[in-house]
């Protein structure tokens, strides 16, 4: 058995993580700012990730087989981790993104002819630019100059690079797929949105010919960072369901469920429209994680249930 820190975790799939590490026999420690308490039974320290002396004091002469950071968003935020916990983990477990691999959120001009689904090798951290490109001391400032969605992807794209750059500790960098579940595991309120609109018969937004993209449920995700933090590789590792889903796909799903049709509105490529509608490709290929001996489920097979918890507590 390890001895594990989860840094985050009080909030939405963190919480079943820290629950599963447990029932697993690991001890169990939780840092946060103090905004939450962990399930029974686990360990907590207070403390704000980005004050690097107060992180020190919390943490004390602590020592850990595995960190499992959960709210690492920005270079600046990687390089203090970097830094704090060198000399005291064996391995560290950053929940990335599939933005990574976003065509419209990347530096450089895209490759319309790249694969899809992307592989673990589509998105380069050591490629991206350096930290100071952007002042990242000030992430509204960053939001403001390139805008919310690139600002989340490039921040994990940069923190990525710090951790795999110049590595002080073996590294897994988890590019998570779009997270589902109904009720409060739709923490997104994305779900939410299209059993909303289509129960109610509004249309819904959609490119013309939106692109298929990669899904997780909630407790698959929290397996999966278990199986993470507990296995022996290092490296980028996505993680999603199989069966990528357009969203046309997930309103006929969502229709299905509540018995109503579903109405929609057309965009233009560019324009903004509901979420998970995509015009650009870049779902995820899953095949290293399942060649590792994960085993993962399909999105058809757990979609239906979210979809009626989403419609129970609306």
């Amino acid at each position: 058995m390890r001895n594990i820190l989860v840094v985050g975790g009080s909030r939405y799939f963190g919480k079943t993580l820290v629950t599963l590490l447990r029932e697993e026999g690991n001890t169990v420690t939780v840092l946060n700012r103090g905004s939450a308490a962990p399930p029974f039974g686990v360990g907590r320290l207070v403390a704000d990730r980005d004050d690097e002396g107060a992180l020190r004091a919390a943490l004390g002469a602590r020592t850990f087989d595995v960190v499992v950071d959960q709210v690492c968003y920005t270079p600046l935020q990687a390089a203090v981790a970097r830094r704090v916990f060198a000399g005291r983990t064996g391995r560290y477990v950053m929940t990335s993104t599939m933005e990574v691999y976003d065509p419209a959120t990347l530096s450089g001009p895209a490759d319309p002819g790249r694969r899809v689904p992307v592989t673990e090798e589509d998105a380069d951290p050591g490629r991206a630019p350096s930290p100071a490109a952007y002042p990242w001391w000030d992430p509204w400032e960053v939001e403001r100059r390139i805008g919310p969605v690139r600002a989340y992807a490039e921040g994990k794209r940069q923190a990525e690079a710090v951790f795999l750059r110049e590595p002080a500790f073996p590294s897994v960098p988890v590019r998570v797929a779009h997270v589902l579940g109904g009720g409060p595991a739709d923490f997104t309120g994305r779900l939410a949105h299209y059993v909303g609109r289509i129960g109610s018969g509004s249309p819904v937004a959609v490119h013309e010919a939106p692109y298929a993209t990669s899904f997780i449920h909630h407790l698959e995700i929290a397996e999966f960072l278990r199986w993470a933090a507990e296995g022996e590789f290092t490296g980028p590792v996505n993680a999603a369901s199989h069966g990528a889903l357009d969203v046309t796909t997930l309103c006929e799903a969502v229709a299905e469920r509540l018995g109503r049709p579903p109405r929609y509105r057309v965009v233009a490529a560019g324009a903004e429209a509901s979420p998970f509608s995509f015009d650009r490709a870049y779902a995820m290929d899953n095949g290293r994680a399942a060649a590792l001996g994960f085993r993962f489920g399909r999105t058809s097979d757990w979609l239906p249930a979210a979809i009626t918890e989403a419609a129970r507590t609306a």
